[in-house]
């Protein structure tokens, strides 16, 4: 999506999650984290019109969760968001948080073998725990992420967004054309990239997630195939803490069809995410008919 400039209600917007940030971000960081998660919780997601939209997934995908347990994730939810975004802006802080995560999950090893033969691995993620805390960790341990990222239709905030995400770590490749030219010299050269692919593709198969039909992009494996890089699902998962994480790297997904490996994605995040309820960013439009 391109940045969109020109609209008052994308400056107000703007201007008040700035503000929010600027007031939060001068809370020490133990403290600043939970208290972002607070706001955005109960006052943003309220109003926002989250909590509906929340409850609607739920009820579509999860008909079997009783009222108690959508309500108590109406709440985990958008908390989890919250605190994903301040860690986000926290730059050093954050970054020295995590530096120490340990990589763990069925494909760790797979990827140490990779980093240690040249290999190109795209790892595909979604908006689970902190997508970014995996790519702040693998950097600090040597392992450098580079991001493809979709620009935000809020102009004003997109542009500091990438500059908080490019703190973290470099390169960043915004989903356009050169953009794009940049991320495949990237893979080419044996190097590590990190997508987000848990969103409507409004162009893709209806593959499956959480048993519903949701439209899924296919460039993820398309890419991996025609780079040879590997394929890996990865994520970091939100400890009880509340500030700490585990890195978890699943099984390399086996070349194929790209709708079979992608299916194999869904199937990995569903996964994790049944694991972890709260962690995922169930506010998404994400399935076919959803009313968001």
């Amino acid at each position: 999506m391109k940045p969109r400039h020109g609209d008052w209600r994308d400056f107000t917007q703007n201007l008040a999650i700035r503000a929010i940030l600027g007031v939060v971000l001068r809370i020490p960081y133990r403290a600043r984290v939970p208290i972002m998660g607070w706001i955005v919780s109960r006052i943003v997601a309220p109003l926002a019109g989250w909590d509906r939209r929340i409850e609607d997934n739920l009820k579509r995908v999860c008909p079997e969760l009783g009222f108690r347990e959508r309500q108590a994730l109406i709440r985990a939810v958008p908390d989890n968001a919250g605190r994903t975004l301040i860690e986000i802006y926290s730059g050093a802080d954050f970054v020295n948080r995590v530096r120490e995560t340990e990589i763990a999950g069925p494909g760790a090893d797979t990827f140490r073998a990779h980093r240690a033969a040249g290999r190109a691995v795209i790892f595909v993620t979604g908006h689970f725990g902190n997508y970014d805390a995996l790519r702040a960790a693998l950097f600090a341990q040597g392992h450098p992420l580079a991001a493809l990222y979709r620009g935000m239709r809020n102009a004003g905030f997109n542009d500091h967004y990438v500059r908080a995400i490019s703190k973290i770590g470099e390169p960043v490749f915004p989903a356009n054309r050169a953009g794009l030219v940049g991320m495949v010299k990237h893979l080419r050269g044996g190097n590590i990239l990190g997508i987000l692919v848990d969103v409507f593709a409004l162009h893709g198969p209806e593959l499956s997630f959480f048993g519903q039909p949701a439209p899924t992009a296919l460039s993820a494996a398309e890419w991996a195939l025609k780079y040879d890089a590997a394929l890996m699902p990865a994520f970091a998962i939100r400890k009880e803490s509340g500030l700490d994480f585990e890195i978890f790297i699943d099984h390399e997904i086996a070349r194929g069809a790209p709708e079979a490996m992608m299916q194999a994605f869904n199937d990995s995040l569903e996964a994790r995410v049944r694991a972890h309820m709260g962690q995922w960013f169930w506010i998404h439009r994400r399935w076919s008919g959803s009313k968001y």
